[in-house]
């Protein structure tokens, strides 16, 4: 019985992802090549991050029901979903396959196929994690984004830094199912000791924890919230912009679309920008380049974006100097 239910949870999934996006997207004809689309997040948030792929896809000369078809597969937040999600891609003989939101659905991908080529976005080093020979030249059957989320860890703690904080301890909001946690973790603790702060990690892996961490960060008596990047946590982003909002804490988001929502800040890389750069690789694949000859990029674009709205609303004081190096600040 519980895997019947199982099976059907499964199903609701899949064809819940399958009908976000219009027939001719999905619609394979025979000659057209099939992409897949693997991630970890929802659709229903993700639209941005669609839109640009879309974009690089055209920059190749590709759109979808016209010389292509794209497979999308969400996995709602659940990494238990990639292997079915990633063999049913192979199935449908993908061409090439997209892997966002870290590194386990690359491994999902290559645990259903050692030879479709794979374009992947990642935050860890993946030469470090194994996925390429090296950066300039990956090898293999893959390559992709490395939007470096790892390394700018310290430097969101730095900026929260920069505020007058009521307490010496920063509450650390991760998710322990994404591959990248720990090793963010380890680069926030040694920062925070150099500043002399204090960090307490939360985890939440579903929204009945994202609920229970506002009364552990209360708890923890934290003086701001940085909240680690994970697809999860994107998909969720209005309920977390709401757990920080009814602490009336300064927290720091890494995607931009947090602060959009009414999160105070966010630093990183442009995560949209990233997306077209991978559909521009999807797209010269397919025209025939191997993926392992294409170098694995890092982003040269990095945004600081300041809510000063949510700033006012609750009573946050900002540096001047803060606000003078954003690269947006919303009103």
């Amino acid at each position: 019985m519980a895997s019947h239910i199982e099976r059907r949870k499964f199903l609701a999934t899949l064809g819940g992802a399958a009908a976000a996006w219009p027939l001719a997207a999905r619609a394979q004809r025979p000659g057209i090549p099939v992409v897949g689309f693997l991630n970890v997040g929802s659709a229903d948030r993700s639209a941005h991050q669609v839109a640009a792929f879309r974009q690089g896809l055209k920059e190749t000369g590709y759109s979808e029901g016209r010389n292509i078809t794209v497979e999308f597969r969400w996995a709602e937040g659940r990494y238990d979903l990639l292997p079915t999600l990633a063999a049913d891609l192979i199935r449908r003989q993908a061409a090439v396959i997209l892997t966002g939101g870290g590194e386990a659905p690359f491994r999902a991908v290559r645990a259903a196929s050692e030879t479709v080529p794979i374009v992947f976005n990642i935050g860890n080093d993946p030469v470090q994690l194994g996925l390429v020979a090296s950066l300039a030249k990956p090898g293999g059957n893959a390559t992709g984004v490395n939007f470096l989320s790892v390394e700018i860890a310290a430097k969101r703690l730095g900026l929260l830094n920069s505020l007058a904080l009521a307490s010496s301890i920063i509450a650390v909001l991760v998710n322990p199912n994404f591959p990248a946690t720990q090793t963010s973790v380890n680069e926030l603790e040694s920062a925070a000791r150099a500043m002399g702060r204090q960090v307490e990690i939360i985890k939440a892996t579903n929204e009945s924890e994202l609920d229970a961490s506002l009364a552990t960060i209360s708890q923890t008596r934290a003086g701001a919230l940085i909240v680690g990047n994970d697809p999860f946590f994107t998909s969720r982003r209005a309920q977390i912009v709401a757990l920080a909002a009814r602490l009336a804490i300064p927290a720091i988001y890494e995607q931009r679309e947090f602060a959009l929502a009414g999160g105070l800040m966010s630093y990183g890389a442009s995560i949209a920008d990233s997306y077209r750069q991978l559909g521009i690789y999807v797209g010269r694949i397919l025209k025939g380049e191997r993926a392992g000859e294409l170098p694995v990029l890092q982003p040269t674009k990095f945004e600081l974006v300041i809510n000063l709205g949510t700033a006012r609303a609750f009573g946050f004081t900002l540096p001047p100097s803060l606000l003078a190096i954003a690269d947006e600040v919303i009103e």
